[in-house]
């Protein structure tokens, strides 16, 4: 395995297609809203903030629970406790894109860099939430909620009702799946004194509020649609959206990675069609 591999599997690369697509959303929303000229090097820019962020985030969680991790059967083959890739390293892989990260943010416009150090302290504050509350999964939920929003600040450098809205919806609707993936590991969260919805209110309440805070989501489909849709194509992308949510809940079978990715996507694909046509 390449060193670029190592550190792909490190962060679950592939994951970034939960959050990119809401962030492409803010950011084509952000220039038909305001009349903004198009520009490729910002585009480029909010995708490295993007990205920067996420290997931030992800790098930082991998070292927070090398330990958990090892002791755990699911998550022991993970690349720090396995010895793919040493504690140490991984520290400096995260460092790196934290600092290329307010880089990038201070290239784009004042407020972005202003804002970057309060996301990175979201993003990697998360980490240690499953030690002392069951509600980590919001918090995760809100750390992919900065990307529609920075995406929006980049262009326009103000905050706007809209993309609040769609951060509302990302941060629901990735606390929600969260709650579901952690099921899996509840009975051990139970054991080592770890916090979750699943491991603190079992399967059936899990299953409940996991089910609440995608009607949340829902909700925030109809409020973004309504507010920024110019005609049906939005709709048809929001409909895959939610029929995905509801096939997630009705069969434990599904791949995790693939329905939350298609999600995304479609969600996306119908935003950014409406807006653009």
């Amino acid at each position: 395995m390449n060193i670029l591999s190592k550190y792909a599997s490190l962060v679950k690369f592939s994951h970034t297609v939960f959050a990119m697509p809401f962030a492409l959303t803010g950011y084509v929303y952000a220039l038909r809203s305001t009349g903004a000229a198009f520009e490729w090097l910002l585009l480029v820019e909010v995708v490295a903030c993007m990205v920067l962020a996420r290997n931030a985030a992800m790098g930082f969680n991998r070292w927070a629970d090398r330990h958990i991790d090892a002791a755990n059967p699911r998550t022991a083959s993970r690349e720090i406790p396995a010895g793919v890739v040493s504690a140490r390293a991984a520290l400096w892989f995260v460092v790196l894109n934290a600092a290329l990260f307010i880089g990038v943010a201070a290239a784009i416009n004042r407020l972005t860099l202003a804002l970057s150090p309060v996301a990175l302290m979201v993003i990697l504050g998360y980490s240690y939430t499953k030690r002392f509350t069951a509600w980590s999964h919001v918090v995760l939920g809100m750390g992919l909620a900065i990307a529609p929003v920075g995406a929006y600040i980049a262009v326009t450098g103000t905050v706007a009702l809209a993309p609040i809205v769609l951060a509302a919806l990302v941060m629901t609707w990735v606390a929600g799946f969260d709650i579901i993936y952690a099921r899996q590991d509840a009975e051990h969260d139970r054991a080592h004194g770890l916090h979750s919805v699943p491991a603190r209110f079992k399967g059936r309440g899990a299953s409940v509020i996991s089910v609440l805070l995608h009607l949340v989501t829902v909700y925030a489909v109809v409020i973004f649609g309504l507010y920024t849709s110019r005609g049906g194509l939005y709709w048809v992308g929001a409909g895959v959206f939610v029929a995905l949510l509801v096939l997630q809940h009705s069969s434990r079978r599904l791949a995790f990675d693939w329905v939350n990715g298609a999600a995304s996507f479609a969600f996306a694909a119908g935003a950014i069609a409406d807006l653009i046509a």
